[in-house]
């Protein structure tokens, strides 16, 4: 299970990156990789998740934060990476105001 949850994260921390600052995407490109993470995501047990829902919401919510504007509120990708967020999203995708917990 570590193993799952450090990929899905992995992904996740990368999806964030690669959107950040972006004029356009290829939304074939992030259509697929938002499907990979969706069923990552499903794979772990809701107990796992918990222990790690608030950062997930952080870095994907700023993937949504950056997508929004290129995709529209509406779009199905923007619909599945919210579907992956319990909480609410960063104020935009600068906000990095979260402290970590080490």
């Amino acid at each position: 299970m570590y193993k799952q949850i450090y990929e899905f994260a992995a992904s996740a921390g990368a999806l964030e990156g690669y959107v950040y600052g972006k004029e356009t995407v290829s939304e074939a490109v992030i259509a697929k990789w938002c499907n990979n993470l969706l069923i990552a995501y499903n794979l772990i047990p809701p107990e796992a998740r918990k222990q790690f829902q608030t950062s997930c919401d952080q870095t994907l919510g700023r993937a949504v934060r950056s997508l929004v504007p290129l995709l529209g509120e509406d779009h199905e990708i923007i619909g599945k990476l919210q579907s992956m967020i319990a909480g609410q999203l960063p104020s935009s995708a600068d906000d990095f105001q979260k402290e970590k917990d080490f």
